[in-house]
């Protein structure tokens, strides 16, 4: 099929994308457009209006900003799988995305058109909750960052209002020599994950877990990070016995039930792949301290 007809327009800055958005009715932002063009060719979505962002550089950024990387909302997959300050500061961002899809879809994919399109199965979603980001709206009214833990308002839904643009996301860094791993289950390589775990860890000097985030997809309509089984790990000597106990927390998700897999069946993979993951980043955190 062909989509609807629809006007399109270009903005080459941000300001003029937003008084865009504040001005047009039914009006949708086209960035990687991997998602929105199907939707659109299968009459899912019909906007009066696409606003192509792709001409605004100051979108594109990869930035190094202390103890965070700053993303441009435009900022492509493959730019930032191939980032050297994505490679040396974020490590589990580069193993999540070797799972996105391929390589024809990293090409034009982008983060900030994952987090806004914000399919449940999605690697990035839950990539950035585990690292805690901020995202950064802005419209002609103003500007507001938005913490990840409150971008979800439900299936799809972003935390966006119809005039407002996702400009860019700020992720704090982890210590170098973390342990990090990003591991999912899916029918085939590049179809959206069943269910996925994405674990940071760091030891301290004793061995111990200092720090630990955890954070699940393909389980919810938005990311999921398991806080009670952080809560449970801080403090804790790491062993294959006390990961296989906290990762039944897994077991409390809500559960997508759809044509792909049953509600069941996917918390008892977010169960096995926490616990998965929490082995691979504890390896690799040791690794990290010697």
């Amino acid at each position: 099929m062909k989509p609807a007809p629809f006007s399109y327009h270009r903005p080459e800055t941000v300001a003029e994308a937003v008084a865009m958005l504040s001005n047009l009715e039914d009006a949708k932002i086209l960035a990687g457009g991997q998602s929105l063009m199907a939707m659109m060719n299968f009459r899912y979505l019909a906007p009066d209006h696409i606003v192509d962002i792709n001409r605004i550089p100051e979108l594109a950024e990869i930035r190094d900003v202390g103890d965070s990387i700053r993303f441009g909302a435009m900022a492509r997959q493959r730019d930032v799988a191939d980032s050297a300050v994505v490679q040396a500061r974020c490590p589990l961002m580069i193993e999540a995305l070797e799972q996105v899809g391929h390589i024809q879809t990293r090409n034009r994919g982008t983060v900030g058109g994952s987090l806004s399109h914000l399919d449940p199965s999605a690697e990035m979603p839950a990539v950035f909750s585990a690292l805690d980001a901020v995202l950064h709206v802005g419209s002609a009214r103003g500007d507001r960052d938005i913490a990840i833990s409150d971008w979800s308002l439900g299936y799809m839904m972003p935390n966006l209002e119809p005039d407002e643009l996702l400009a860019g996301i700020t992720a704090p860094c982890w210590p170098v020599g973390h342990g990090y791993a990003f591991l999912e289950m899916a029918r085939r390589h590049g179809d959206f994950a069943l269910a996925g775990a994405a674990v940071l860890m760091t030891l301290d000097g004793g061995g111990d877990i200092e720090r630990i985030a955890i954070a699940l997809t393909g389980v919810d309509t938005g990311p999921v990070r398991l806080r009670e089984a952080e809560a449970v790990l801080v403090g804790r000597k790491p062993d294959e016995a006390l990961f296989a106990e906290v990762a039944k927390t897994a077991e409390s998700v809500a559960g997508i039930d759809d044509v792909h897999a049953s509600r069941d069946y996917r918390r008892r993979l977010a169960v096995v792949y926490t616990r998965r993951a929490l082995s691979a980043a504890y390896a690799r955190a040791l690794q990290g301290k010697a």
